[in-house]
């Protein structure tokens, strides 16, 4: 099944004896708490989740900015969201589901039957479609919630994954390059890793880009059958729209949580700069 549902078929899903739970998850840099954005118009029957409370946990900075949370604090997220066992759930942010991706690639990992509403929340207003304002009122569920099922790498792993294979860096290509770092404290990538912005594998609409586009994408970077993949980003919030995007390829990959926020608040780690291909990257 694919990872992505359609606005159209999202509503149809709505409609059904069984209608999946729907998430909204409006989470970026500039504006952390998307309750007022939530408020102002969301999806019938959408629960807002806070993904700096919901979807991460927080320690010191050698932990990363979002490591993930734990499996008991997840489950009684979910269970305020409303999940029960059994039921599926649809995501969506406002920004081309760079946010939404989080909570899809947690509860996949969860074994929660997840996906992802192509074109996020603009695909369901320019369809024409109902919206709500105000507050949610959810019923509390009582799913019960085992992780796991979703490849991960830790630090000491993703450092070695250029060696075997392809390590993708999904920032933006200037953070990737060194140029500029806004929020994490040293600027430059891992070693190894290959540029691949996760916004390049979406349109002007905030879909993802077709299967065999895709595919030739990754191939272009490096991607190719049976090589292992792992992707990172600054915090693991975008890495994870990365693993999105490769899955609708037909593309496994593993996700490095404590990403650069991680990796660059560790003493002794080397930081790499300037363009790929950088068989000779000037190590900092």
């Amino acid at each position: 099944m694919s990872p992505l549902v359609t606005a159209a078929e999202l509503r149809e899903l709505l409609a059904s004896p069984h209608p999946p739970r729907v998430l909204d998850v409006r989470w970026r840099l500039d504006r952390p708490d998307g309750r007022e954005a939530f408020a102002n118009g969301h999806i019938p029957g959408a629960v807002y989740v806070d993904l700096d409370t919901e979807l991460a946990a927080h320690g010191a900075p050698p932990d990363g900015r979002h490591p993930l949370p734990s499996p008991a604090h997840l489950q009684d997220c979910a269970r305020r969201w409303g999940l029960n066992d059994g039921d599926a759930v649809v995501v969506y942010d406002d920004i081309k589901n760079t946010s939404a991706a989080r909570a899809w690639w947690l509860l996949r990992d969860a074994g929660v039957d997840a996906r992802v509403l192509d074109g996020a929340y603009d695909a369901w207003v320019g369809a024409g479609l109902p919206i709500e304002t105000g507050e949610s009122d959810q019923t509390p569920g009582d799913v019960t919630l085992t992780t796991g099922r979703m490849p991960t790498v830790e630090m000491d792993a993703a450092a070695a994954v250029p060696a075997t294979g392809i390590l993708l860096d999904a920032r933006a290509s200037e953070r990737y390059r060194g140029e500029v770092e806004p929020v994490d404290p040293q600027a430059g990538h891992i070693p190894g890793a290959v540029s691949a912005p996760t916004t390049e594998n979406v349109d002007a609409q905030g879909r993802l880009l077709p299967p065999e586009v895709l595919r030739a994408r990754f191939a272009a970077l490096g991607v190719t059958d049976g090589i292992p993949v792992a992707t990172y980003c600054g915090s693991g919030v975008t890495a994870s729209h990365e693993v999105l995007a490769l899955a609708v390829a037909g593309i496994d990959a593993a996700l490095y949580p404590g990403s650069w926020s991680q990796w660059s608040n560790t003493p002794g780690r080397p930081v790499a700069t300037g363009a790929q291909p950088a068989p000779d990257e000037e190590e900092q």
